[in-house]
């Protein structure tokens, strides 16, 4: 007989059925993940609201997990059952233009678990061996879940370039936004300005290591002239999705600045950009949206160590039955920068 698990499989967009389905089988390059937490994450959000992989549902989304290593594929070597493991969610053909060039994003076989292909609100999931990661027994589940969106803002870091001494304005200080301010305070950026509609997650930006916060979208252009000798910031990092902040954000970085384009937007929205400017004042713009590879062990390696204040990150929780209230209240929460889902 089949043995089943228990999955929150997303039937529409606004509504989850948390069902029995059949438990999945490791083929002989896989190891089946007996998953400890998921956080939700923002494309979680835009998935459950229908503006995003619609056309994969019925589908169990989740990617931003943890877990033990339950069994494994028969040609799978360097793991054991039972260890703790985060896992890459981005899976490539590792052949093709892209995939050698660590772009995986763009292979045209490129699958990402929980968004094109089942994912992790689940007991169990099946994963290449090659994308799992082992982790130190002594960090918490609720830690290690943090991994991977923690590796999309590495990733992002690393596009932009940022050194000590830069300045560094932040459009959007929530949960990815937060991450943003301590990676950027890691790296030795100097002065780091929070901006946030929320009066709460800018406070909490701050104790996360911002020099400056700003909730008065009025007051926002004076303070990152203020904090910058009136040049305007290093880098700015727009982390919302909003095509309005993305063309603010080029008002407000410095001569020969880069604008981190990180917010997801709607599909058809655009930015206008002013050609002659860009080349004359050498500015550029550089996307990034996702963390995998060697981003995945560095994010990893920062919270070992300690690097990443967690706490705001950690303490709301949901067991798997109540997934839809989790979802539905997420708004209503904007204290809990992250909830996961225990399973």
């Amino acid at each position: 007989m089949t043995a089943t698990m228990r999955a929150a499989v997303l039937i529409k967009p606004g509504r989850f059925e948390v069902k029995q389905v059949p438990r999945p089988e490791p083929a002989r390059h896989e190891a089946l993940i007996k998953v400890a937490r998921t956080g939700i994450c923002g494309t979680d959000l835009h998935i459950f609201h229908g503006a995003y992989a619609a056309d994969k549902l019925p589908m169990i989304p989740g990617h931003e997990f943890t877990g033990h290593v339950a069994s494994l594929g028969s040609d799978v070597v360097g793991l054991d059952e039972g260890q703790p493991v985060v896992v890459d969610m981005n899976i490539g053909c590792d052949h093709c233009y892209w995939c050698r060039r660590h772009e995986i994003l763009n292979c045209p076989e490129m699958q990402q678990m929980g968004i094109t292909i089942d994912g992790a609100f689940a007991d169990y999931i099946a994963v290449p061996a090659k994308l799992v990661i082992p982790a130190p027994t002594s960090v918490p589940v609720e830690v290690l879940a943090l991994t991977e969106p923690l590796a999309c803002v590495v990733r992002a870091a690393r596009k932009a370039r940022v050194t000590f001494g830069q300045s560094v304005l932040v459009l959007g200080v929530g949960p990815i936004g937060n991450l943003h301010v301590q990676l950027m305070r890691t790296i030795g950026a100097a002065p780091i300005i929070a901006a946030d509609i929320s009066t709460e997650r800018v406070h909490m930006a701050i104790e996360a290591g911002a020099d400056y916060g700003v909730s008065d979208p009025s007051a926002l252009k004076q303070t990152v002239l203020d904090a910058t000798d009136g040049r305007g910031a290093d880098c700015v990092i727009e982390s919302v999705g909003n095509a309005g902040l993305y063309a603010k954000a080029s008002e407000l970085m410095r001569k020969g600045g880069h604008l981190a384009a990180f917010g997801l937007t709607g599909p058809k929205e655009t930015l206008s950009l002013d050609i002659l400017t860009t080349i004359l004042e050498e500015n550029s713009v550089k996307g990034s949206v996702a963390g995998m590879r060697e981003d995945m062990h560095d994010a990893l390696t920062l919270l070992v160590h300690g690097r990443i204040d967690t706490a705001r990150f950690t303490h709301a929780a949901y067991p798997l039955e109540r997934i839809q209230a989790a979802f539905d209240s997420f708004a209503e929460r904007p204290e809990d920068l992250k909830t996961q889902i225990v399973m």
